[in-house]
């Protein structure tokens, strides 16, 4: 009864996440993520009791009928979402929790032939999106985000944003992995590109005020310099990581200080 009980459960969590998804009978008919996860349930069950060659068999008949992979020694939670699926590969030591939402082309492998605990483990209401690669035998929090092609290479805090090659955590204590958004996701490049071209402004008006204006390369007339002065004057500059979460801590911090 527990199989079933489980299996109506990941049927009725593509319902909620999955706005193509009619009714629970569509899905049970027409997703593949929801017959991989039924196919790996009596795999895994037969490698826990050292039927290791038929639990490699299932593994397998179910790879060329969705297009998933997941060896049969995954240890995986409770309501996983497996969107689409195809070219998703989750490796024997990977381990996923409840409510986790895979997207495909998302790889939970490993880094080299080391034996043991090699791939990772992923927390619980994780979001991991198309064509993310998570390598290596380390954590991934609770309530983490994993934008689209990322590749992680080491752990991740809970509630934390990553993206980027290699990933790069962008945000922290951000929104509720739950709402799913894959798009509007901080660029960890266009952000330090921001960072420097402030910097070197507010650099420059120190050399100003310490030498004069002559003490200044001037650009030509494409340069960007006094609209970026502007921006930092009026406060209207693109926000860096968690800027508007930091400032508002260092006011509170100030207002206690008063």
């Amino acid at each position: 009864m527990a199989f079933f009980k489980e299996i109506h459960e990941d049927i009725q969590a593509v319902v909620k996440q999955d706005p193509a998804a009619r009714n629970g009978f569509e899905v049970l008919m027409c997703y593949p993520g929801i017959w991989a996860l039924i196919w790996h349930r009596p795999a895994h069950w037969l490698h826990n009791h050292k039927i290791k060659m038929l639990a490699r068999v299932i593994s397998q008949l179910s790879r060329w009928f969705t297009g998933i992979e997941i060896h049969p020694g995954a240890k995986i939670g409770r309501r996983c979402v497996i969107d689409h699926g195809m070219a998703i590969i989750i490796g024997e030591t990977s381990e996923i929790g409840d409510d986790v939402t895979i997207y495909q082309g998302v790889t939970l492998g490993g880094t080299g032939k080391d034996t043991g605990k090699r791939h990772p483990t992923i927390g619980n209401r994780v979001v991991i999106s198309t064509g993310a690669k998570v390598l290596g035998p380390f954590k991934v929090g609770d309530d983490v985000k994993i934008g689209a092609g990322s590749v992680v290479l080491k752990e991740v805090p809970d509630g934390c944003t990553v993206v980027g090659i290699p990933g790069t955590i962008v945000r922290r204590n951000g929104r509720p992995a739950t709402d799913l958004d894959q798009v509007d996701l901080p660029d960890p490049v266009a952000v330090e590109l921001e960072c420097l071209r402030r910097r070197i402004v507010e650099l420059e008006k120190v050399l100003i005020n310490k030498f004069g204006e002559e003490s200044i390369i001037q650009c030509e007339k494409d340069c960007q310099y006094a609209n970026i002065a502007q921006e930092i004057e009026e406060g209207t500059v693109d926000q860096i990581y968690d800027e508007v979460h930091l400032s508002e801590e260092r006011k509170e911090q100030e207002d206690e200080n008063i």
